[in-house]
């Protein structure tokens, strides 16, 4: 026994590994796993299999991850999402105790888009709009509760202006609504929105960072906090694993990971794509989660934005 013990994570990983989306195609974590896919045979010895189950604001894929067996053969991409949800209700999991954080992988910006026609050209044209036409301006954004409904919730507070929000199942769908003209602004990701900034079909008002972006095609926008809002995240997408993976597939997994995310054409990647790679290791993501674990706890209680999204949800 103690010598099939010994030689077993040696073996790891003998088959496929599924990475679940809790996204549909398309989107900023979409795009992550299919580039981490590409590289995988190389560096884990295996493929990996892109399983997207979008729906519920990620939680139908997350509960997908946190139930899986912790075997080493299931891991998902998440966002903050994971902190977010069980924040605004119950959910069938408490993500951050029931998800193992394996890396981060990359920092994800949000941005306010509107379509180019629109006569803003900044976030104080499109504020005095919205306080002209109280409650006519509706905004998309990727599922209830996400990062990017929480934005456009505390743009709107931060702003003292009455929006109205409309969810869907992830930022494609979100730039898909706007782009037919049925809601007036989208908060979304670069990456969903860099082909349409290029092509010159949307504009970009604002990014919600503390910092103007690097990235190229939205250097030159301004943030929120420099036109008088100060709404201002820094919001991350990793990779985790069911609670409970076994040390040596734990690591075996974050060793394969790292060397994928550090490699000079992933970060060329994500950085064509409007997403900066960023790589942490399972400890110091892990401390990230407790730290914005408090941070969000405090940011949606103090503002009432817990209650709100509460109360859409029913």
């Amino acid at each position: 026994m103690g010598a099939k013990e010994s030689t077993a994570p040696e073996k790891y990983p003998v088959k496929p590994i599924n990475i679940i989306v809790p996204f549909a195609a398309g989107g900023s974590a979409d795009i992550i796993a299919r580039t981490l896919e590409k590289s995988a045979q190389q560096h884990l010895g295996q493929p990996l299999v892109v399983l997207n189950m979008p729906g519920g604001a990620a939680t139908i894929g997350m509960n997908e991850m946190a139930g899986a067996q912790a075997d080493g053969y299931t891991i998902g991409v998440i966002g903050i999402n994971a902190i977010l949800q069980p924040l605004y209700g119950e959910t069938r999991y408490h993500y951050p105790t029931a998800l193992e954080p394996l890396v981060k992988v990359v920092s994800s910006p949000i941005v306010l888009a509107v379509r180019s026609d629109k006569p803003w050209q900044n976030l104080n044209d499109l504020v005095s709009y919205a306080k002209a036409n109280p409650g006519k301006i509706k905004f998309g954004h990727a599922g209830l509760g996400t990062t990017t409904h929480l934005t456009g919730e505390l743009f709107g507070k931060e702003a003292n202006i009455n929006i109205v929000q409309v969810p869907f199942k992830g930022d494609s769908e979100a730039l898909a609504s706007l782009l037919g003209d049925h809601v007036h602004l989208i908060l979304s990701t670069p990456p969903a929105l860099k082909e349409h900034v290029k092509s010159g079909s949307i504009k970009i008002l604002g990014a919600a960072e503390e910092k103007r972006l690097t990235l190229s095609g939205f250097e030159n926008v301004p943030t929120f906090k420099e036109q008088g809002i100060n709404v201002a995240f820094d919001f991350w997408i990793g990779v985790v694993a069911p609670k409970g993976i076994p040390a040596a597939e734990k690591a075996k997994l974050a060793a394969g990971l790292k060397e994928m995310i550090n490699a000079p054409e992933f970060s060329k990647s994500m950085q064509e794509l409007g997403m900066v790679a960023e790589y942490l290791g399972p400890a110091e993501f892990k401390d990230r989660w407790i730290a914005d674990n408090e941070k969000l706890t405090k940011v949606t209680k103090e503002t009432g934005i817990a209650d709100v999204i509460k109360a859409q949800k029913k």
